[in-house]
């Protein structure tokens, strides 16, 4: 990796994995030092080989941002209103990033939820400026904004930068949602005979998102150059590996309740790690060996 770069770009699940691969690599080089430059969100340099790994954060990787309801009276401010999402515009953090990545790692589905966009304040899906008409159920608006990103980086990005698109990160979500008490106070992985009862979306459960999205995600990538890092079933196992009740700030469980969606540190995103640096590894040593 000496010279290379390397780029995630997506939810706090890429910046979860980020954080373990700085960790990791921090190791091999105590000269490091902070990088925020291009819109990164959170990165660093290491000098002793000239490598930087950053974070962009861009949750939905389209562009959005927020339509509040025109008020009749001057200068009142609305609870109400939209979510505007350019389906065919990048987000900025990293609209930017040129060719400056040798690797990149893209994700998003984390955000596409009732509970980050209820109904009340809804995701509204614009096409060349113009609203999509009919408009569109969240799940489609997903599948359109991946369709577009992928084209988007297809387009802009360089042949030889090595994509990959990380398929979903699995929640642990038991007794209910985030907001409903959910738990994953666990002290052992789950079995293998457990895990659909968990995650199969036919069971309707809480945490069926993950295979659910995976499988629009998959659709969404074929065909082009990006490769599919899937590290979802293995992580799947781990109901044991989430902060759960452990948040670091008081009333932070009253507040927000468990997480049981993000992963502890060490943990399961340092397997990531491993599995993406040999993937790293064996491309770049097939591409200068001429295979």
């Amino acid at each position: 990796m000496r010279n290379r770069n390397i780029g995630f770009v997506g939810d706090s699940l890429n910046e979860n994995f980020v954080v373990a691969f700085l960790c990791a690599l921090r190791a091999a080089d105590s000269g490091a030092k902070k990088w925020k430059r291009k819109g990164a969100w959170r990165g660093a340099h290491f000098p002793k080989f000239n490598v930087t790994v950053a974070y962009h954060r861009a949750v939905l990787l389209a562009n959005y941002g927020w339509h509040p309801e025109q008020s009749a009276h001057a200068g009142e401010v609305k609870a109400k209103g939209v979510y505007r999402v350019d389906v065919d515009i990048p987000a900025d953090d990293w609209a930017h990033i040129d060719n400056f990545y040798d690797v990149l790692i893209f994700n998003t589905g984390h955000w596409w939820g009732p509970d980050k966009f209820p109904k009340e304040t809804p995701l509204v899906f614009y096409k060349a400026g113009k609203p999509i008409a009919p408009s569109l159920e969240m799940l489609d608006g997903f599948k359109v904004v991946l369709r577009n990103m992928v084209n988007h980086i297809q387009k802009v990005v360089s042949r030889k930068t090595l994509k990959f698109w990380r398929l979903q990160s699995p929640r642990h979500f038991y007794g209910g949602d985030w907001n409903q008490n959910g738990s994953c106070l666990f002290d052992k992985p789950l079995e293998e005979s457990e895990l659909d009862m968990w995650f199969d979306p036919s069971n309707n459960g809480v945490n069926k998102e993950a295979r659910l999205l995976n499988n629009l995600i998959r659709e969404a990538v074929q065909g082009s150059d990006i490769r599919v890092l899937d590290l979802t079933h293995l992580s799947e196992f781990r109901a044991d590996a989430h902060p759960a009740i452990w948040l670091g700030k008081k009333d932070a469980v009253q507040e927000w309740g468990q997480d049981c969606m993000h992963w502890c540190l060490p943990g399961v995103p340092d397997t990531w790690v491993d599995i993406l640096a040999q993937l790293i590894r064996h491309s770049f040593e097939s591409q200068r060996l001429g295979h």
